[in-house]
């Protein structure tokens, strides 16, 4: 996917191996409250980016579906 603007600086890929290891740190536990909390913050940061790319991902799919109906109904002006 292209960056834009709204484009996550980092892969869907990277985010959610990121995100995984957050969840196992925070689920085992041993750390600060403080070091909990940033661990905690960049999860979410991190969710967010993941959604991001599968939002756009989804938009991306549905124009395709839509251009395919298209071309398949016969409507497409460049036919």
């Amino acid at each position: 996917m292209p960056e834009t603007p709204e484009t996550p600086e980092i892969s869907y890929e990277e985010a959610r191996e990121e995100l995984i290891s957050i969840v196992q740190k925070l689920e085992t536990g041993g750390g600060t409250l403080e070091e909990s909390l940033t661990l905690w913050e960049r999860g979410e940061a991190l969710a967010a980016i993941c959604q991001q790319w599968l939002d756009g991902a989804r938009e991306r799919l549905a124009a395709a579906s839509s251009q395919s109906e298209t071309v398949e109904n016969g409507t497409n002006d460049a036919m």
